[in-house]
């Protein structure tokens, strides 16, 4: 699956590690997250979605990982670091396996009809 991703030859030197480093803290948060648990929602306060991504996750008895990244009102940054890593422009980021399966609607699709659940009885 290409997506357009620009090159690093059109990034000055200049600055380029300052693109490779923008918030590495919290992508490398998230990757350990993924590496540890079968399933992790990424998300940040105030937002209905996240909240509504765990709520589908608790009633089909599915444990998750829940991590969350300031608000509305702050920490626009950091998440943005997890946005430019994934290609994934909305929260939740919901991974299963490691795999990313997209947000809440996504997880609702998957959970209708039963993909979830194998995707979670697949071995690691």
């Amino acid at each position: 699956m290409p997506r357009s991703v620009l090159d690093e030859s059109q990034i000055h030197p200049a600055i380029r590690a300052r693109v490779a480093g923008h918030h590495a803290d919290v992508v490398a948060d998230v990757q350990r997250a993924i590496a540890q648990h079968a399933v992790v929602v990424v998300g940040m306060a105030q937002n209905p979605h996240p909240r509504r991504a765990r709520r589908l996750l608790q009633a089909a008895g599915i444990p998750f990982h829940y991590m969350e990244y300031g608000s509305y009102l702050g920490e626009w940054r950091r998440r943005n670091a997890l946005k430019m890593w994934t290609g994934w422009p909305t929260l939740p980021m919901i991974f299963v396996r490691g795999q990313l399966i997209g947000g809440a609607d996504d997880l609702q699709r998957l959970l209708d009809s039963g993909e979830l659940k194998q995707l979670l009885a697949k071995t690691p």
